[in-house]
């Protein structure tokens, strides 16, 4: 059945690239506008979606499901084409390890014959073309190059030449699909042309980039020259289009772009395990490549905790490694294509050799780094929109990204969701610091002073290196301080360590959502009223006069991105350092008559004793 709106296919082709996971409809506003989102954005996405379902009629109204904070889409393998592809991949991937490579081959042929055009031909959005179009090509591409290599397995190089010749007509750089097309021929009997390809393309390379062919590429040459066989091999490598200008100077210098770890990092052994491995562990050449995400609160220390495992790992990546922050000074996003300018030239490329256009310049950042092995730390990350443009295409490079959210619409990804310190673990961040003794002439104040940092090594770090400078000051004295919630978050600020510079980051960003960024902030705000540090959703229905159902969203959405834990059993919590940070926000930016009215809803519906107004006395328990 077709769809003739526009809008509407993009819609769904949204949520179909994300079969049976909830997609908001912040995501998909983000497709259906490449401009600034009109400010009833949230509302037409709506429309678009119930008008959808009439247009797919019984299909629609059954597959299509709204799930907070979105749609999701229900559908089998066999319901898209991309999905019986995939499956078609899947089998060929058990034929071939059980030897059946002719079978494997024939699965292979089934699913490429599948692809009949570009994707997304008549979905006029330039984000899903940019972010997921280059993705499907080169998925493809690659399944093409593993059927290659199983039919030269089976030695049916003859009947492969003719489509070998019209892929790398196409690709001439295309080391991968050279290759291939050189040993087809060779084994041909056409040894002559086979090294007239590879001297052409030689000639190309050094021509428009100052560089040589790829170690696989000059060793197949080698052998042809020898005249010795040899089993098909796959050299990776990502297409070129729109090729830049000559490079000059083929000297490429090596980035090492980490800034430096921390000296007291404490803990974290597992997750710097699992993150260690991950990036290390070698992967097929064809398989994408994934990314490791570490996300939690303001202050848990997920830089630290990146870039302990990057400059541990520094060793297995060669040629360099690259790190960005994805925000600006402000919280607004930075955009990838002008990101990847900054990477490209510190790759080695000059300035004249790098396409204009996002498109071609993320093409080219793709390229290169196919033949490398780089390690990419991408920090501050907003959403998944802006990694995936960054994600290597194929190879041996390898991404750490660290995010407020969780990004669990990456995918391929390996997420780390940080959880605070305990207490021992604390206890001994503390004690680096300050010196073990000070920690055990003062036990029990020391044990005060962690609970209320929460966990967070950077508010122990902050109080370890305020008492540092402070020695005749006391842990009971600095327990008493921290106590005073008034007192606490300016009690967490040396120099410009401060945890409340950390929490305001986090809720300017909020505000940086066009359809409920308001909203979620005057959520957050309000819960500074609440003195229980666990919170329902009703509650917050009474205080901003809503429906339960959206202030469980918004309660939702702040969990999301760490400001709440939860929820456990319909409750979500909030720590001290958030309650004091919102109770700050509440008294800057509410008028006290809001107070009065809030209390008085609150007990009508019974919670008189669960608000406090005015200066609060102690933190909540």
């Amino acid at each position: 059945m077709a769809i003739s709106a526009p809008r509407q296919r993009i819609v769904l082709t949204t949520l179909l690239l994300n079969p049976n996971k909830i997609v908001s409809v912040d995501r998909i506003a983000q497709f259906v506008w490449d401009d600034p989102l009109p400010p009833s954005a949230a509302a037409t996405v709506r429309t678009y979606v119930m008008r959808l379902r009439r247009a797919l009629g019984p299909f629609g109204v059954e597959r299509i499901q709204t799930r907070a904070p979105g749609y999701r889409i229900q559908i089998q393998d066999n319901d898209t084409d991309l999905g019986r592809f995939l499956s078609h991949r899947r089998t060929a991937k058990t034929l071939a390890e059980s030897g059946e490579l002719a079978g494997a081959v024939e699965e292979l042929d089934r699913g490429l014959s599948l692809w009949r055009s570009d994707p997304f031909t008549d979905v006029p959005c330039s984000r899903l073309h940019e972010s997921e179009s280059g993705h499907l090509r080169e998925l493809r591409l690659q399944t093409l190059g593993w059927r290659v290599d199983m039919q030269l397995e089976l030695h049916r190089h003859a009947e492969i030449l003719p489509e070998l010749r019209r892929v790398v007509r196409e690709q001439p750089l295309n080391e991968a699909f050279v290759g291939r097309l050189m040993l087809a021929l060779f084994r041909a009997g056409q040894q002559p042309e086979a090294l007239e390809l590879f001297q052409r393309v030689r000639d190309e390379l050094v021509g428009q980039f100052g560089m040589e062919p790829g170690v696989e590429l000059r060793e197949m040459q080698r052998r042809i020259l020898r005249g010795e066989d040899q089993p098909a091999i796959t050299i990776t490598s990502t297409p070129l289009s729109d090729p830049p200008p000559v490079v000059e100077n083929a000297e490429m210098p090596m980035p090492a772009q980490l800034p430096p770890e921390v000296r007291d990092f404490t803990g974290r052994s597992g997750e710097t395990h699992a993150l260690y491995e991950l990036l290390t562990a070698r992967s097929d050449s064809g398989q994408a490549v994934a990314a490791g995400i570490v996300t939690g609160a303001a202050g848990i220390g997920k830089t630290s905790l990146l870039l302990r495992v990057a400059h541990a790992a520094s060793g297995d990546f060669p040629d360099g490694q690259l790190y960005a922050s994805l925000a600006g000074p402000d919280g607004s996003p930075v955009d990838p294509g002008s990101l990847a300018t900054r990477f490209l030239i510190s790759l080695g490329l000059p300035g004249a050799a790098i396409p204009d256009s996002d498109i071609n310049r993320l093409a080219l950042y793709r390229s290169v780094l196919a033949r490398r092995r780089v390690l990419i730390v991408l920090d501050d990350v907003c959403d998944a929109a802006q990694v995936r443009p960054l994600l290597p295409g194929s190879g041996d490079s390898r991404v750490l990204v660290g995010s407020r959210r969780r990004l669990s619409d990456l995918d391929g990804s390996s997420t780390i969701a940080l959880a605070p310190l305990d207490e021992h673990i604390a206890m001994d961040l503390l004690a680096g610091i300050i010196g073990k003794k000070r920690i055990d002439n003062e036990i029990q104040s020391a044990r005060s002073v962690v609970q209320v940092c929460s966990g967070l090594p950077l508010a122990l770090r902050v109080i370890g290196l305020r008492l540092l400078n402070r020695p005749n000051r006391s842990l009971d004295e600095t327990a008493r301080r921290l106590a005073d919630p008034q007192r606490l978050l300016n009690e967490l600020q040396v120099g410009d360590l401060s945890m409340r510079t950390a929490l305001d980051r986090w809720y300017e960003a909020l505000g940086q959502r066009p359809r409920d960024g308001d909203e979620l902030r005057k959520a957050f705000r309000w819960l500074g009223m609440i003195s229980s540090r666990h919170i329902r959703p009703h509650t917050i229905a009474v205080l901003l006069e809503c429906s339960e159902n959206r202030a469980e969203d918004l309660l939702e959405d702040l969990a999301e991105v760490h400001l709440l834990r939860g929820p456990n059993r319909d409750r979500y919590t909030i720590d001290r350092l958030s309650w004091a940070f919102a109770r700050e926000r509440l008294y800057q930016e509410e008028l006290s008559g809001y107070y009065i009215a809030a209390l008085r809803r609150l007990s009508q519906h019974g919670y008189p004793t669960d608000v406090s107004f005015g200066p609060a006395e102690r933190l909540p328990s």
